[in-house]
């Protein structure tokens, strides 16, 4: 769904509103190899044409399918977004005086693209791990034939054991002190 710049301007008495139902996942897969399926995504929103910007606020929901960070298993990642962007064309960009504290996206071809915005929301929001309910409540951690996945408290308690000297190791310790001392 687009809008360009003099159609939006029909909209600076009240808000333009859109419910609409989206299919992304042919882009999304070619644009993360990571994403293995998305759900239609459904947007329900408001345009608002200010007198400097275009403020875009919408509502996304849809099932993002990614694999496990452990099993590479599938794993369905429902999302519910809600976003705010700010547009400005370039001439209000450049005319601002003072300095937003909020990000604002330059409209470079006088059109404002729902799709692009819905894309990069999604790829935002996936997190770097996702993992499935059965790994979220297991206890023991994968491992196989010589290594293992150890958690970080396992780690250091190893570590510290290993630092430990075998008492029937300990005069061979004092040899090499007293090596160095010469």
């Amino acid at each position: 769904m687009k809008w360009s710049i003099g159609e939006l301007r029909r909209y600076k008495e009240e808000a333009l509103n859109f419910s609409e139902t989206i299919d992304v996942s042919e882009t999304l897969t070619a644009r993360d190899n990571e994403i293995l399926a998305v759900a239609p995504v459904t947007v329900e929103g408001l345009l608002s044409v200010g007198k400097n910007e275009y403020i875009l606020h919408y509502q996304l929901k849809t099932i993002v399918t990614v694999p496990s960070a452990r099993s590479l298993e599938p794993v369905d990642l429902p999302l519910d977004l809600s976003v705010d962007e700010v547009f400005m064309t370039r001439e209000q960009w450049s005319s601002l005086e003072d300095e937003r504290d909020e990000e604002i996206l330059v409209i470079d071809n006088d059109t404002i693209d729902l799709t692009d915005s819905i894309e990069d929301n999604i790829l935002l929001a996936i997190p770097l791990q996702v993992f499935s309910e059965e790994e979220k409540q297991a206890t023991d951690l994968p491992k196989g034939n010589d290594w293992e996945v150890v958690s970080e408290e396992e780690y250091f308690q190893k570590k510290e054991s290993a630092e430990t000297i075998d008492p029937r190791l300990a005069k061979l310790s004092e040899l090499f002190n007293e090596e160095d001392d010469q």
